[in-house]
């Protein structure tokens, strides 16, 4: 993997499971997740429906195989792999490219919807 593009945001050893960290990517505030799998996740941290950059702090979980966070603000859920919101379908916040190099979490550009 090339590391043009990407930003150093941790250890993988400093993301503790089913919780979320919030990093600054290209001017962008990025919440990144590890879930209980060890699968890494980063969106973005704006809450649109509360307009509040406040999804890294947000609770973690699967509904059916769809591992998702819940907004703390008003609990809506976020699709940790596309960012589709699965209470509104017309909602849907960008994610990233995220990639361990060297025991380092890194995240890239956003990926396309």
């Amino acid at each position: 993997m090339s590391t043009t593009g990407w930003e150093p945001i941790c250890r993988m050893s400093a993301l503790v499971p089913e919780r979320g960290v919030v990093a600054l990517v290209h001017g962008r505030a990025v919440a990144v997740f590890r879930t209980h799998d060890d699968q890494l996740h980063a969106l973005d941290n704006y809450d649109p429906f509360a307009r509040a950059s406040v999804l890294s702090r947000g609770i973690v979980g699967t509904r059916g195989d769809t591992p998702f966070v819940a907004s703390p603000m008003h609990k809506h859920a976020f699709d940790l792999r596309t960012g589709q919101c699965l209470d509104d379908e017309q909602v849907r916040v960008a994610t990233y490219e995220v990639d361990v190099v060297d025991d380092v979490v890194m995240v890239g550009g956003r990926q396309a919807r």
